[in-house]
């Protein structure tokens, strides 16, 4: 039995233990499996068969960087730790002087003809993306970002694309860049954040990572929640209010108060277009 994206293989099937048995065979697994990623198994009762149903992450993202400690801070906390905590990502952030191969870990070198800064190396980015590909089943499926100013403008859409993908490899840049062979023959997508300039791509990472996994299904506490953000149907979200219904004599639209459902999402959509009229008009233009 397949349940959702979560559950990826087949179920298999053992007859009925005796009472308790089934209780001492996990734990013995669990004291096995420790210090190496588990499948939370699931067992199903049917007659006298039991299904043994063991599920799977939806998606796999590695970000490799220069400063791990940059992602892994952000990436550990709220959503995105329960998102791993329940098995909806998983998620691994790899320091890239660890695919160096001389003694002091050099990951960059002064660029050809001259210039300010220092260039990333190709070798241990080929070699990292390489050895990430070989620990999956479906090296074929991984798709490698390359986070860069010099890369397409990220947007909620991209994001929802990007949530369907099974295998995310995400390279984060620094210095004045990597070697343009790495893009050319490498990378899948480079992608900027915005138009502006970072001090390292760790942190747009993260930014990317975020965006992504609370599309998963299961992330958010109401699949709602995501259909409903701002950008979602090209338009900025309405605004929300809650308690109290007055607050310091600024009241909140009686239309929110009616239990009108109809009358509600009327009122939000002609919300969210002033609002997206105001703060958002390049919005309008978009997928014409």
């Amino acid at each position: 039995m397949i349940v959702g994206r979560l559950c990826q293989t087949p179920a298999t099937f053992r007859r009925m233990e005796p009472a308790g048995a089934e209780r001492h065979r996990r734990a013995g697994q669990r004291l096995s499996e420790r210090g190496r990623t588990s499948q939370a198994p699931y067992s199903l009762g049917v007659g006298r068969l039991t299904f043994s149903v063991r599920c799977f992450p939806s998606m796999r993202i590695d970000i490799v960087t220069l400063f791990p400690e940059i992602c892994r801070a952000p990436l550990s906390e709220s959503i995105m730790k329960r998102a791993q905590e329940n098995r909806i990502v998983e998620l691994h952030t790899h320091n890239l002087r660890d695919w160096t191969t001389d003694k002091h870990h050099v990951v960059d070198d002064a660029p050809f003809g001259g210039g300010q800064g220092m260039v990333m190396k190709p070798e241990p980015i080929f070699s990292a993306v390489e050895d990430l590909k070989s620990q999956t089943s479906n090296a074929e499926k991984s798709k490698v970002i390359l986070m860069s100013p010099a890369g397409r403008q990220f947007d909620q859409e991209m994001a929802r694309q990007l949530s369907q993908e099974p295998h995310l490899i995400i390279i984060s840049g620094h210095y004045e860049g990597v070697d343009h062979r790495v893009i050319e023959h490498l990378i899948d997508l480079e992608i900027s954040i915005g138009d502006y300039v970072l001090t390292n791509g760790a942190i747009a990472a993260v930014v990317l990572v975020d965006s992504i996994v609370r599309l998963l299904p299961g992330t958010l506490g109401h699949e709602q929640s995501a259909a409903d953000d701002s950008f979602s149907n090209g338009l900025l979200e309405a605004p929300q209010y809650t308690r109290p219904a007055d607050f310091r004599g600024w009241k909140v639209p009686e239309v929110l108060l009616s239990g009108n459902h109809a009358e509600i999402a009327k009122w939000r959509k002609e919300q969210a277009i002033k609002r997206t009229r105001e703060n958002r008009a390049d919005l309008f233009g978009r997928g014409d």
